[in-house]
């Protein structure tokens, strides 16, 4: 079954155009852009004179391949000629999303004394005299290290530290627009536990918060248990933390529209990784009861041997509970939730059709999930993805900015279970009681009033569970 995709911001692109300035040629240039598929989202003159006209239409489109198609149907209207095709998620990358800016001028020599030399020096004694001082004295308290090896980037595998920058640099815009908490991406060329784990130590000192991201497991469980007993600072790896908050927060609400309850609940994870493994034992934590994981060797199950992947025997243990064996269509028969953490495709049509009645989808994986929601209409009640071109959009941006602000603002020493329960809690009240429904389960990434309630209840709960240094 071939399913045609709608057009995104995602593969964007504008095509100037220029044409006799005749009666028509517009018409005749959209029309076959609609015939195309593609989706125009505005159209710009640029010059405009007695014999000829240009103009920029910004299309978008499904894919790059559908990209091409777009432009051969522009240039196949006769007097058309294409001058440049720009794409507009390249175009916001030039130069890289991120800068450093100062809080205070420098224009005078006053100036210069007062934040530099000489000044500086006395504040500097009094942050060796008195070491505290430093969270008042520096940008330390508000600032998170965002950190990362590129070996687990977004869906697209190890791409390295360089390419995964660019990743970083977008979730550091996140963290200052929506919360102003000043992040900085930190790329490592290196895939050494013993490495990373002591650069991060070294460089701790300028930073109130860690956030680990995109570093495949199993390293990334190692690396963020020996930085939670090493380090004095905070450390949030949002591949795993930040993933089940956001699920476990749209599964509180779509439980609501399917009318049943997280216990009674049949849920199938496929992608047993950092991610994974931390969704699932969030999801126990609230009460859900069976949760059947999948990976690459089928159901996890406690017959199976694992050998050196103690993730997975582990795992198997709080997982499973009637010990069901096989693959992924005899994990889905019966379940009342998938949720996908792992690849495009992997869940297919004749495997939703085996759910129970009212199946809840969370087909997560990016950039492209695990099924499409055109190939499930009609056949899920609640369908979510990761992405931000469909509805109830998943996704960690819901999370991380107002976590790390209430860990800041709490000046808290570890994140514990209790912050991450809160956490999830004030999302899912994000959207309104009595406006929950199958397309709004999740509330919007922009909706700065979520990440204000996320920071005050993780705030709150760090402060009950006894790890935070300021009220």
């Amino acid at each position: 079954m071939t399913v045609r995709r709608q057009p995104g911001a995602a593969h964007s692109i504008t095509i100037r155009t220029s044409y006799p300035n005749t009666v028509g040629m517009l018409g005749q240039i959209t029309t076959n852009i609609s015939a195309a598929g593609g989706d125009i989202g505005a159209i710009d003159i640029v010059s405009a004179g007695r014999n000829g006209m240009v103009r920029d239409i910004t299309i978008n489109a499904r894919d790059d391949s559908h990209a091409e198609i777009l432009k051969k149907a522009v240039s196949s209207v006769e007097g058309v000629t294409i001058v440049n095709v720009s794409d507009q998620v390249f175009l916001r990358h030039l130069g890289g999303k991120i800068e450093m800016q100062s809080k205070a001028p420098i224009k005078t020599r006053n100036d210069m004394s007062l934040i530099y030399t000489p000044g500086v020096a006395r504040v500097s004694k009094a942050i060796h005299e008195q070491p505290e001082s430093v969270w008042n004295l520096t940008s330390k308290g508000n600032t998170v290290a965002i950190v990362t090896d590129g070996s687990a980037v977004l869906g697209l595998g190890d791409i390295g530290p360089a390419a995964a920058l660019p990743v970083m640099e977008g979730k550091a815009q996140l963290l200052k627009e929506l919360v102003g908490v000043d992040a900085w991406p930190i790329v490592l060329d290196t895939h050494d536990t013993n490495k990373i784990v002591d650069t991060i130590k070294l460089l701790s000192p300028g930073f109130g918060a860690i956030n680990l991201e995109d570093i495949s497991a199993p390293r990334c469980f190692e690396i963020e248990q020996r930085l939670h007993k090493e380090l004095a600072i905070p450390v949030f790896h949002d591949d795993q933390h930040g993933t089940a908050i956001v699920v476990l927060a749209a599964l509180y609400n779509a439980v609501k529209v399917v009318n049943k309850n997280l216990p009674d609940l049949k849920v199938v994870l496929v992608g047993v990784g950092a991610a994974g493994v931390a969704t699932t034992k969030l999801l126990i934590k609230a009460g859900i009861k069976n949760i059947i994981g999948v990976d690459r060797l089928g159901i996890l199950d406690r017959q199976k041997d694992y050998g050196n992947n103690k993730v997975w025997k582990e795992y198997s243990k709080i997982t499973n509970p009637h010990n069901i064996s096989g693959q992924i269509t005899e994990a889905v028969t019966g379940a009342d939730v998938f949720i996908g953490l792992s690849g495009p495709g992997v869940l297919q049509i004749e495997d939703v059709s085996l759910m129970n009645t009212n199946p809840i989808i969370f087909a997560m994986a990016n950039p492209d999930p695990e099924i499409w929601p055109e190939e499930v209409e009609g056949l899920v009640e609640v369908m979510a993805t990761g992405r931000s071109d469909y509805p109830n959009q998943v996704n960690n941006a819901l999370c991380f900015p107002g976590m790390f602000r209430g860990i800041l603002d709490a000046r808290a020493q570890k994140v514990t279970d209790e912050m991450k329960m809160a956490a999830a809690f004030a999302i899912s009240k994000g959207v309104p009681e009595n406006h929950i429904n199958n397309e709004y389960i999740m509330p919007s990434i922009f909706d700065t009033d979520v990440a204000d309630q996320v920071a005050k209840n993780v705030k709150a709960a760090a402060i009950k569970s006894g790890v935070a240094l300021k009220n």
